[in-house]
């Protein structure tokens, strides 16, 4: 089957759902994102994987996929490499919430998952957990998030998910690296998109607390003068538009501003215990060197 790229066919098709719940996931904007992406680059980088929505979108034939948190990364190794692994750790967990109940299931396999981090626990949690929030307390760095109010996708529909993006991401690279050490592989005529933590909205989150955005700011620069192309989200704006977000962008580095609506921030109704945020809309900028 033909791997598909941007760079060989002008639309990929839509795909069939999220693999991994995970807040400030860009899977409902992926397609309008990657409209931007040049359609001629060599390499697709992303060093902020997450829930490597716009990867899967873009499916590139030669894809380099990085992210600090190991079991992230294990995840996408299995996915690649062997998908039938990756269905049968997740069943493990489905199947004990048919047994047990959903929240007995979520609280044994947390704990498991804190004894020893791992993806084999961790592709249940990401998929249980309240709005794909991963965060982990300070004290013991342990994960804290509570198990979701909606019931996880049955282990059936989640293989399937596992065939389709299994097809889109067999070819790609998954390194359990610093973003810096990612992007520092790109080279003229590559396509590097960063997502990274977001300044103004996601301090709770894992790896949030350490990142600086203008450290990234820097790569980014460097990546340009080595003609690699970078596009970039980042805050735009909260409160259904009340209230921009303030960004220090470096005079020049980019060449265009795009404002790309994603709704209503998951991040807040799980701060505001579940209320439905209606007025809590955001849109990301989209910012691109090219």
């Amino acid at each position: 089957m033909l791997q598909l790229s941007l760079s060989n066919v002008a639309e990929p098709p839509a795909l069939s759902g999220q693999l991994l719940k995970w807040i400030g996931s860009k899977h409902r904007v992926a397609g309008e994102i990657a409209s931007y992406f040049p359609r001629d680059f060599e390499n697709y980088l992303e060093p902020f994987l997450g829930s490597g929505a716009l990867m899967a979108r873009v499916a590139p034939a030669h894809g380099l996929g990085g992210d600090r948190f190991g079991p992230l990364v294990e995840i996408w190794r299995t996915l690649a490499s062997d998908p039938d692994m990756l269905k049968r750790w997740y069943s493990r967990w489905w199947r004990r919430t048919q047994v047990v109940g959903k929240k007995e299931a979520y609280a044994e396999c947390l704990a498991s998952y804190n004894r020893n981090p791992n993806g084999a626990d961790f592709v249940f949690l990401c998929r249980a957990c309240y709005g794909g929030v991963v965060r982990f307390r300070k004290a013991d760095g342990f994960m804290s998030t509570p198990c979701g109010i909606h019931d996880p996708i049955s282990s059936d529909s989640f293989a399937a998910r596992v065939d389709n993006w299994h097809l889109r991401l067999r070819t790609c690279e998954f390194f359990h690296t610093d973003y810096r050490e990612l992007m520092q592989r790109a080279g003229p005529g590559d396509l590097i998109y960063c997502d990274p933590p977001y300044v103004h909205s996601q301090a709770i989150l894992y790896g949030a607390q350490a990142f600086r955005l203008d450290e990234l700011m820097k790569e980014i620069a460097l990546a340009k003068e080595r003609g690699a192309r970078v596009a970039l989200s980042i805050d735009g704006s909260k409160k259904s538009g009340l209230t921009d977000c303030p960004i220090e962008i470096p005079h020049r580095l980019f060449e265009r501003e795009i404002s790309i609506n994603c709704g209503r921030s998951m991040l807040k109704r799980f701060q505001i215990e579940g209320e439905t945020a209606e007025n809590e809309l955001v849109a990301d900028r989209l910012l691109l060197t090219y």
